[in-house]
């Protein structure tokens, strides 16, 4: 089902504010809520976040007193949306069960985001930012057990693989060539505008929870590894917000946010099999509805536009979350060894095509220069326990040490190391007793 969001009737602004007991709940239960619930929240989260930042970096260049006036009093709401999303998570949650949860999100919204993304380029880079989060995943997983005896599926619930995919160590790039060719905002499809800007959302939150939890451990490899993955983060945000037509007008790009809102809202609420989650994600997208046709107001009386020449006339799904184990191995077998080509046109090329002088080769070697942290993860664990815990079987084991010897950029020179029987294989281990 969809609907024109410019014709829906939300909660007038006057009745969204609420009590602190109605800001903030009780939240969902870690051993009983569904994996995907979980990603929801943390994605919704972020979307909030960006909203509330967004709109603070409106005011501070917006002239005009009125405008402003109506942007505080939606902000406020924004960030009492935010505290009720985000109080959801219990505070039995350890911080790295949340961080996988978090990745669970990278994974499975960029696979979901890429397969329904009209535009090549976008999807590419989807695709490309896709392979360094299954990579993360991966290296918080043996974490999450070396710290605190976790299996990942007791989080992930056997939706979303973990496997070594492009080494983290390989992510870090001169963050000029990160920078991607922009849509053209006259004629890009309305859904990748969309698509972008919740993966900006989600990235970013990602970046934020790990440069403000990451320092909670007290084993420095740990905080090493934290502050590894963050930056890479970093990275991704950079390279998806540089795909967004920077001549967009603030009073647009409010449109667009709003837009993104009511969106995902409305694809929580189909989605959700939790109760109490379901009504904050219909609460709250009666809320965006209004917040959208505030800002569609606004465009029309400051830029004399119709807000549908840029959103179009329906709602569209860029937050489903479904398993993606088919597709994360196809990019997986297909593209690792894809490489940032550096140039005047944005693209792409293999490792064994880069020049000497790639410009992300003197960074890796600044940044790498004491060794990787992400790395350092896999040579405890073999240390400690003495195999790869993730990786249960021997075979297997032994299979993904090998794979991290050669480094995934070498498996285009030497196909039949790996194979997707392999991968499926691996998918069915279970994990070790500790």
């Amino acid at each position: 089902m969809t609907f024109n969001p410019l014709k829906e009737k939300g909660i007038s602004l006057d009745k969204q504010l609420r009590s602190w007991h109605d800001i903030v709940k009780r939240p969902f239960d870690k051993h009983k809520v569904d994996c995907y619930s979980r990603t929801r929240q943390i994605l919704m989260n972020g979307i909030e976040v960006e909203a509330w930042n967004f709109k603070h970096a409106f005011a501070r260049f917006c002239p005009d007193s009125d405008a402003c006036k109506i942007i505080a009093e939606s902000r406020r709401i924004e960030d009492m949306q935010q505290t009720t999303v985000n109080w959801m998570t219990p505070a039995e949650q350890c911080v790295l069960e949340t961080t996988l949860g978090y990745e669970q999100v990278a994974v499975d919204l960029t696979a979901w985001l890429a397969q329904n993304e009209p535009d090549e380029y976008v999807k590419e880079t989807f695709n490309f930012g896709l392979l360094e989060d299954f990579d993360h995943l991966y290296r918080y997983s043996q974490w999450a057990y070396m710290i605190h005896g976790i299996d990942p599926n007791d989080i992930l619930h056997g939706q979303t693989d973990v496997l070594v995919s492009r080494p983290t160590q390989n992510h870090h790039n001169d963050n000029k060539i990160r920078l991607r060719n922009h849509y053209d905002k006259e004629t890009a499809d309305p859904q990748t505008k969309v698509n972008i800007m919740t993966l900006v959302a989600g990235e970013q939150q990602t970046h934020n929870f790990y440069a403000e939890h990451g320092m909670m451990y007290g084993n420095d490899d740990l905080r090493r590894t934290f502050g590894e993955i963050c930056d890479v983060e970093e990275e991704h945000v950079s390279m998806y917000e540089s795909l967004i037509d920077p001549t967009e007008t603030m009073y647009e790009k409010l449109l667009l946010h709003e837009f993104t809102e009511v969106c995902t809202y409305y694809n929580c609420y189909k989605d959700e099999q939790d109760e109490q989650l379901k009504l904050i994600w219909e609460e709250f997208l009666a809320f965006e509805l209004e917040h959208l046709r505030i800002a569609s107001d606004l465009i029309k009386k400051y830029e004399k536009r119709d807000p549908e020449s840029i959103i179009g006339t329906k709602v569209y799904e860029p937050c489903h979350f479904e398993s993606q184990k088919e597709y994360v191995a196809d990019v997986l077998l297909n593209e690792a060894d894809k490489r940032l080509d550096g140039t005047e046109d944005k693209g792409y090329t293999t490792i064994e095509e880069l020049p000497e002088d790639w410009p992300s080769y003197e960074v890796q070697e600044v940044v790498n220069g004491d060794g990787s942290p992400t790395e350092t993860t896999i040579q405890l664990i073999v240390t400690s326990i003495g195999r790869d815990i993730v990786l249960a079987s021997d075979k297997l084991a032994k299979k993904e040490a090998d794979i991290v010897e050669m480094g995934l950029e070498e498996i285009a020179q030497a196909p039949d190391t790996v194979t997707a029987d392999d991968y499926r294989d691996m998918q069915e281990v279970e994990m070790p007793e500790l």
